[in-house]
Order: structure tokens, then C-alpha cells, then sequence
């Protein structure tokens, strides 16, 4: 075995390369989007001040927050420090997924491979490049896991299992599907543990009430949660075969709802792939010792309950709850099932030709990524105007008709030293024909007095408006709505944002020059 040692060092370091280097590249390619900039701006508040307003959101507990905290005040808020917390997250989580695979006695290729496959993955490149909670969702659950097979082997280390189950469940709501799934491995598999096991739920019940009364107040006092999670869509045949391609799928993510979901010429061969070594690899259970069919079903039901909890409550739940970036605590479970299955196959041909084909089209897909052609997103759109148009053109106040505009404006304006320019940003309601994406909403607990909401149009005065159209049509609101009033062009800027265009037009009434 010695004599293979070179090669196993090569396969580890080029992989922790590829890993590390996919999540590092492009870090900064685009700028901040609705849900990062909540993120700082959470993380923005004072500390008496923080917990109120993560509550007022209902959706996240504030784990995430206070480390965005802690960060920002080590290195400030530059865009590339930022991007970094939750890439330095993915990253650590190699730590608990080696410590996992080395508890499940998961062989070394096997190991490399699913390695390769988790260091490839755009869904999983996707949010360690966000400045979002996923990836460290992600890492507690893999050091969760960790521990409790551990635990479910030996008995040991209950109290650090735990305290890092307390960070998951403090992570993400989601982080309950990794408590329950290791509640129904000590049940299915080994009951003798349920007392530890009992006593630890009824610890993070406890524990995590602080959490609950603090949530408790806005959620009775008028906080709708259909606001925050209405416009997800329950899992049907097409969410779920969605899913499965996240799974599988190579450094690709879909950039924008105006781009295809998945790139089926390389995802669909990859899961067929992956199907077919699943189907195999599971047809020989008898033929494998007790302590591989134990991992086997540990393994299955680490992926399984949380993604059939999730599918379940979608349904039977008021709203649905459905989403790959929820259930990204699988995608590590997964890997080491296909790498499992691609490695055990015992047709030695078959075998190296199924990890040709997932090489080679990972590799296509890499070329694939490279020669895309990068967009300004619709947010990005909003921010360049922002900061390159508005701010060095202070005459009068900037009327937006989408929360999704108004944010990032706020959020451009919001340290300038000037207090009329924090104060310029106006949403404007119920404009006809102007349709705006109920998946955006301006957080509650934004000061009213920097974006103010208003029905009326302004009668008079110099004003800009900000939207985004397809075009710049004159005829179509909301700059015939505008014109119709006496308003007429000063001054327009754009970016083009590809799926659409953002506008920042100077309007001036015609009597008032």
C-alpha cells in the first residue's frame, strides 16, 4: 500500500484546491443582492438593537448575524471581507466532513470523490460566495452529524453534540430537520440510546425558548409570514426533479429567473449516472457486512428525513417551506452515497467509464462557466445608479415604485453624511401598470422617516424616478403617468441588467424651470 501513498497525497491536495479555489474565484464578480444587504444591515444594528430586528423578520434566528457582526467590526464592510465569512465557512466544513467520513469508515477513494463532487457543486460554490447562513448551516450540521455517529457508536461526547446542535438550531430553523434525523436513527437503529437522545432534544427545546419569546411578540403583533415565504411554491414533480439536479449539478447556478434553471447537457447525464451506480450499489446490500449497511442507513436517513420533512410540511402547511438552499445540510449526505456507488461498482470497466464521464463533464462544465458572459443584475442596476447617478445629483427626492428598488437605494444613500440624501428614497404605491415581485419587501423595522411609502403622486417640483422596463417607453407607465401630470425629461441614465433595464430619470414639472 505504501507504494500509493504519492498518489493519495497528489488526489488530496488537487482536490482541497479545487475547492478552495472555485469558492475564492469571482468572489467579487457582483455586488451585494436584497438578501445579502439585510443581512448587514442586521448586522449594522447595535447589539440591544439587533435581536428585535432579526425577530421582526421571522424567517431566521440570528446565530448568522452576530458572527456578520463580529466580522464586520475585525475587517469593515468592503465587499470582498464580507464574501468571505460565509467562503471561510465552506471551507472549514472539509474539517467535520473528513471527521464524518473517517466515523462512517468510509473508504479513502470514495471519500475523494465525494469531495470532488461537494468542491464542484454550483449550488454549494453559489452560497459560499453569498453572505447569507447556508454555508454555515451547512459546516454545523456536517460537525453535528459527526458527533452524533460518534455518539451513536460509542456513547460518547453527548455534551459537544449538544452545544453544536444549540449553533445549528440558532443557524436556521431547518437545522431542527438534522435534530430529527438523528432522533430517528437512535429510534430505528439504536433504541438503547433514546433516553440521551431525549434529554438532549429537551435541552435544545429549552434552550432555544430565549429564541422564541423573543419571536413570539412581532409574530402576534401583525408580522405576516406569508410577506416572507408566500411566493415559494410547494415541491411538485418539477421542484423535485429541480432538486436532484442541484444535487448533481457542476459549477453551474442559475443567475437570474430569466436564465435556465439547470445546464441539462451536463446535469441530466450526470444524475443518470448517479441513478443507475444508486440502483447497483443498493441491489448488493445483502452482500455487505453489518457495519456497511449500518452506514448505508444511517446515511439514508441523514439525506432522507430532513428533505421528506420539508417536502411534507410544504404540503400540509399554510406555505410552503420548499428549498434547495434549505436542505443544503443533504448535499454532503448525497455525495458520499453516489462516490460510494461509483467506487463499489464491481465491473472494473464500467466503473472507470462512469468516472470518466463524471470528470469529463464536470471539466465541460468548468469551460462551460468560464466563456459565460456576465450580466449586471437587476440589483447591481439599481446600486450603479445609486451610487454613480443619485448621489452626485442631490436635487430632489428619488420616487421608486418596487421595494426591490427602494432597498438598494436606501442602502446605497444610507451612510452618507448628508441627512436629506438618507432621507431621499419615496415608494410609491399602487401605480398602475407597474408590477413589482412580492418575493422583495422592505424589512420591517426600516426607519419610515429614510424610505417613505406614499399613494399620491408628487404635483410639483424636480424629482427623479427610478424602475426598471424592458425599454425607455414614454407611452407606458410609469413615464406616461408622469408626462401626463406636466412632468417632463431632464436628464435619464441606464444600465442594462440584461433581463430588463434599470432607468433613473430627472423630471422637472413644466412651469417650474
Amino acid at each position: 500500500m505504501k507504494q500509493f501513498q504519492p498518489y493519495h497525497h497528489t488526489a488530496v491536495v488537487l482536490v482541497l484546491l479545487i475547492y478552495v479555489a472555485v469558492r475564492l474565484w469571482g468572489l467579487t464578480g457582483t455586488c451585494l443582492w436584497f438578501d445579502e444587504i439585510f443581512s448587514v444591515h442586521a448586522a449594522e444594528h447595535a447589539w440591544n438593537e439587533l435581536y428585535p430586528f432579526v425577530a421582526l423578520d421571522l424567517i431566521h434566528p440570528p446565530l448568522f448575524y452576530i458572527l456578520l457582526k463580529l466580522w464586520i467590526a475585525a475587517g469593515g464592510e468592503g465587499l470582498l471581507w464580507l464574501r468571505l465569512l460565509p467562503a471561510v465557512f465552506s471551507i472549514v466544513a472539509i474539517v467535520p466532513f473528513v471527521l464524518l467520513c473517517s466515523e462512517l469508515s468510509i473508504k479513502f477513494w470514495p471519500r475523494i470523490l465525494a469531495l470532488f463532487l461537494l468542491a464542484t457543486n454550483g449550488c454549494l460554490i453559489k452560497y459560499a460566495q453569498e453572505v447569507r447562513m447556508y454555508s454555515l448551516l451547512m459546516c454545523l450540521s456536517l460537525f453535528s452529524l459527526w458527533l452524533f455517529v460518534r455518539f451513536f457508536r460509542t456513547g460518547r461526547g453527548v455534551v459537544p453534540l449538544i452545544s453544536v446542535n444549540l449553533l445549528v438550531v440558532y443557524t436556521h430553523y431547518f437545522g431542527w430537520l438534522i435534530v430529527l434525523a438523528e432522533v430517528v436513527a437512535v429510534l430505528m437503529i439504536q433504541r438503547a440510546r433514546w433516553r440521551q437522545i431525549a434529554v438532549m432534544t429537551g435541552i435544545l427545546i429549552l434552550g432555544f425558548l430565549p429564541w422564541v419569546f423573543v419571536v413570539w411578540q412581532p409574530a402576534v403583533s401583525g408580522s405576516l409570514l406569508g410577506q416572507n415565504i408566500g411566493w415559494m411554491v410547494r415541491p411538485d414533480g418539477h421542484e423535485i426533479a429541480q432538486f436532484l439536479l442541484d444535487l448533481v449539478e457542476p459549477f453551474y447556478q442559475q443567475p437570474t429567473t430569466a436564465d435556465a434553471a439547470s445546464d441539462y447537457r451536463v446535469s441530466v447525464p450526470l444524475l443518470l449516472i448517479f441513478v443507475i451506480a444508486l440502483i447497483v450499489y443498493l441491489s448488493k446490500l445483502k452482500a455487505k457486512s453489518a457495519d456497511e449497511n449500518e452506514t448505508l442507513r444511517l446515511l439514508a436517513i441523514f439525506a432522507g428525513v430532513p428533505v421528506a420533512a420539508a417536502f411534507f410540511a410544504s404540503w400540509l402547511l399554510p406555505y410552503s417551506i420548499w428549498g434547495t438552499r434549505h436542505l443544503i445540510m443533504v448535499f454532503p449526505i448525497m455525495a458520499i452515497l453516489a462516490a460510494s456507488a461509483i467506487t463499489a461498482m464491481r465491473i472494473r470497466w464500467l466503473r472507470i467509464a462512469f468516472l470518466t464521464f463524471v470528470i469529463l463533464l464536470t471539466a465541460y462544465a468548468f469551460v462551460l462557466q468560464t466563456r459565460g458572459h456576465g450580466v449586471v443584475s437587476v440589483w447591481c442596476g439599481f446600486e450603479a445608479l445609486g451610487e454613480n447617478v443619485l448621489a452626485k445629483s442631490p436635487n430632489g427626492p428619488v420616487y421608486v415604485f418596487e421595494d426591490l428598488a427602494a432597498y438598494h437605494l436606501w442602502f446605497a444613500f444610507r451612510n452618507n453624511p448628508d441627512l436629506k440624501m438618507r432621507q431621499r428614497v419615496v415608494k410609491l404605491e399602487g401605480i398602475p401598470g407597474i408590477a413589482e415581485d412580492k418575493a422583495f419587501f422592505l424589512p420591517r423595522g426600516l426607519d419610515d422617516e429614510y424610505v417613505r411609502r406614499e399613494s399620491r403622486l408628487p404635483l410639483d417640483g424636480q424629482i427623479w424616478i427610478v424602475y426598471r422596463a424592458p425599454t425607455f417607453d414614454l407611452t407606458k407607465p410609469p413615464m406616461a403617468t408622469f408626462l401626463e401630470r406636466g412632468f417632463e425629461v431632464e436628464r435619464s441614465e441606464v444600465v442594462d441588467s440584461g433581463e430588463s433595464k434599470e432607468f433613473a430619470v430627472f423630471l422637472r414639472k413644466r412651469d417650474q424651470k
